[in-house]
């Protein structure tokens, strides 16, 4: 496939001009949409100008790619504009950008154009070939440049060089989130900067179309300094035992000259095969700390996903087939095909938690951390009711001597010691954390013992620590709050039933499965055994709320969301109305600060609602396949509506639109 095979005429102005960034991005985003190329130009530009928010796609020299992948591209494309004036936009060395190519990348399993676009952002880099399309005087001048250069240009799958009496023999592996163009412009900029230091070198580039040019291990054994310019994790314990520089992919580009100078100069420090990938060696000031933590805390929230919506559409199904006249207490299993999908979904619900903590950890700490992070969310999501003994007649008992000294004696509390959702963020980062230590700590040891660092050492320490917080410290803390929320729950109802309903409503929100909203739940479920049904009424539709309301915002207000988030809202549609709160988590983990307050106050409204209208609810769960037993339904959905639509107007003026 050529350059050209993806450039449409149509997309090209040589005579463009635009007053800012967002201006050059919006035109260029309508020339790519004259292709025929795109089917949702709002979704295609947000994509774009989310990838601008990761970091400019200015390279400098008066350039510009800036790109984006996603379901409304219809097949793959480019578009071209020039700007004789020039644009700010933010580039690496503060110069205007006079040559702008937009990408379209279709977000599918074929990636053929992927190694192409990388050509063409390779070829860039050749200050000739760029000045001459900044100076095409037609668009048939323009197309021919990029034709005859691409002719000529070498592919994107061997970059190295081998040089005679070399100083110093490097490899050095790019990558970049999209695998587009960064990855093999960082490539180059690297083998040039080689070659005019009188280096070797061979690039391993881990674009989008998979890895290429991997590096061999006698490569390995031969080098004397490895670069690692990347975005993404990238596997580097075959590096252990050698000097390894780990910069980001923008400095790949930028400063490439001088990392090759300090590969020269061994400046770098031996790597550590334990600690492969941590954040711990890349240079100091690289990465500020908050994107740190939220990159970390976002790895672990894509892989818990998964379990997410697959549990809770299983669930939801299992709802959808059962009979809730059988029994009510056990809708979901009463008939034995809902009791199947109900025991799968609840089998990946189960999952949710460990993996939650465990990636968060894996972000961190590389393989060493799942272990600890995994035990962290396991006892996140069971407690400290894990802590018991079988007496000699086989009766499993509560083993109140360490349980209780915990509970009473430290916390002065013996209440719930589950900590849910929020003690599983804190187990992932508190387990990443302490294997970053544990290998701080032991660097000090004989280089005889390396062997068993990570197979005996790590994993044995790290669980024990793990384990030994989560069951004195963070579940027994949690325990405390759910006793005192419980209290506070009872002393309210007797009181008012509105504010109760208020309270109630946005416990359900808060945590979204965790402690506090257990407590509310627990609550109603003891108000349902003691006769009291307008309680369960209140906790069912603060439970309903949150992913209702999400999914609602994105539907209508699509620009505050990503892609990813606007395709899980159908889903989120699903599990609000089967009374599945745990939808929500990705958003609310995502950004807290706005989703969490949203979320509370919509579903404290229909709390509120729910009491006021006298509902009322004898099952213990089911959502809208319940509602059939609910006292004064029709007013009972109203208050659902209403609590779901505050949180979608909540979250519209909360969340700042992603274009900007």
């Amino acid at each position: 496939m050529k350059i050209t095979d993806l450039l449409d005429r149509r997309a090209i102005d040589i005579n463009g001009k635009a007053s800012s960034k967002e201006e050059a991005i919006d035109k260029m985003v309508e020339l790519m949409c004259k292709s025929g190329k795109i089917k949702d130009r709002e979704s295609y530009k947000n994509k774009v100008l989310a990838r601008e928010e990761e970091g400019s796609t200015g390279m400098g020299e008066g350039i510009a790619i800036p790109h984006g992948k996603c379901d409304a591209v219809t097949a793959p494309g480019l578009a071209a504009m020039v700007l004789k004036d020039g644009v700010d936009f933010d580039s690496m060395d503060g110069e205007p950008a006079h040559l702008i190519f937009l990408i379209a990348a279709p977000n599918t399993e074929d990636n053929v154009h992927l190694d192409v676009l990388g050509k063409l952002s390779v070829m860039m880099m050749d200050e000739e070939f760029s000045d001459s399309l900044k100076n095409a005087g037609s668009v048939d001048e323009f197309l021919k440049i990029i034709d005859d250069a691409d002719e000529e240009s070498k592919g994107i799958d061997s970059y190295g060089a081998v040089v005679s009496d070399a100083k110093c023999s490097i490899l050095a592996v790019t990558a970049c989130p999209t695998g587009i163009a960064h990855t093999y412009m960082a490539a180059e900029a690297l083998e040039k900067a080689a070659v005019a230091n009188n280096c070797s070198i061979k690039v391993e580039t881990r674009g989008s179309g998979g890895a290429k040019n991997v590096i061999t291990p006698e490569e390995i054994k031969e080098a004397d300094c490895v670069i690692i310019a990347c975005d993404v994790n990238v596997p580097l314990e075959r590096f252990a035992g050698k000097k390894l520089i780990k910069v980001q992919v923008s400095d790949g580009i930028s400063k490439a000259d001088a990392l090759v100078k300090r590969a020269m100069a061994g400046d770098a420090p031996i790597f550590s095969a334990d600690g492969a990938g941590s954040e711990e060696d890349a240079p100091a000031g690289s990465e500020g700390l908050g994107h740190s933590l939220y990159k970390h805390l976002m790895n672990g929230v894509s892989h818990m996903l998964p379990f997410v919506i697959g549990g809770g559409i299983l669930i939801a199904l299992a709802f959808l087939l059962d009979d809730f006249s059988i029994n009510p207490g056990n809708f979901g299993k009463n008939l034995p095909i809902a009791a199947f999908f109900k025991t799968i979904g609840e089998a990946a619900f189960g999952l949710m938690l460990p993996v939650l903590a465990g990636y968060i950890a894996y972000s961190i700490a590389d393989r060493p951390g799942l272990a600890a992070g995994f035990v962290g969310g396991i006892l996140a999501a069971n407690g400290n009711a894990l802590l018991s003994w079988v007496d000699e007649g086989g009766q499993s008992l509560t083993y109140t001597g360490l349980n209780g000294f915990i509970q009473n004696t430290v916390f002065g509390s013996q209440g719930n010691t589950v900590s849910g959702f929020l003690g599983a963020l804190v187990a992932g980062f508190a387990a990443g954390y302490i294997m970053v230590f544990l290998r701080k700590a032991f660097d000090k040891l004989p280089q005889s013992l390396d062997g068993i660092k990570p197979t005996l050492l790590y994993p044995v320490l790290g669980v024990f620590l793990m384990g030994t917080l989560m069951l004195l410290v963070f579940n027994p803390l949690i325990g405390i709050v759910n006793s005192s929320l419980a209290d506070l729950l009872n002393a309210m109802g007797s009181s008012s039933k509105v504010v109760l309903g208020i309270v109630l409503g946005a416990m359900m929100a808060i945590d979204m499965g965790g402690p506090i909203n257990k407590a509310a739940y627990v609550f109603g479920t003891m108000a349902i055994a003691n006769g009291n049904y307008d309680i369960m009424a209140a906790v069912m539709i603060g439970g309903m709320v949150p992913p209702i309301g999400i999914a609602l915002a994105t539907t209508f207000f699509k620009n505050r969301f990503n892609e990813a988030e606007k395709n899980s809202g159908l889903t989120n549609y699903v599990m609000g109305l089967c009374f599945i709160t745990e939808g929500a988590i990705p958003f609310a983990a995502a950004d807290p600060a706005h989703v969490i307050p949203a979320t509370a106050a919509g579903a404290a409204i229909s709390g509120a609602l729910s009491m006021l209208f006298g509902c009322t609810l004898m099952a213990p769960h089911g959502g809208i396949f319940v509602f059939a037993v609910v006292g004064n339904w029709p007013m009972y959905l109203l208050a659902l509506a209403a609590g779901s639509v505050v949180t979608m107007f909540l979250l519209a003026v909360l969340k700042k639109p992603i274009t900007k």
